[in-house]
């Protein structure tokens, strides 16, 4: 599998529904919780683009978005492609 990186907050539902769905599918994955190290607010934003909510998202170094984001790649089968090679191309 690929690497994935999920800025989230410990409070979200939306964090926890895309860890959920990841979780699903066997996927490892690195949680960045940036309330509980605020210091990692500024980077996610920075990669993300300057988006400030939480989860944001990034398979094999893409920048994929949020939860809704996620859900769409599972809803038109994009998503395990996405997590078994990096040189898949999403279609957001």
């Amino acid at each position: 599998m690929v690497p994935i990186t999920l800025y989230t907050k410990s409070t979200c539902p939306f964090s926890r529904k895309a860890k959920q769905l990841l979780d699903e599918k066997g996927a490892r994955y690195e949680e960045i919780a940036i309330d509980l190290d605020p210091s990692k607010r500024d980077e996610m934003i920075a990669a993300s683009g300057g988006n400030t909510t939480v989860p944001q998202i990034f398979i094999a170094g893409r920048y994929i978005g949020g939860s809704d984001e996620l859900q769409r790649l599972e809803d038109t089968g994009q998503l395990e492609a996405l997590l078994e090679r990096s040189g898949a191309q999403p279609s957001l």
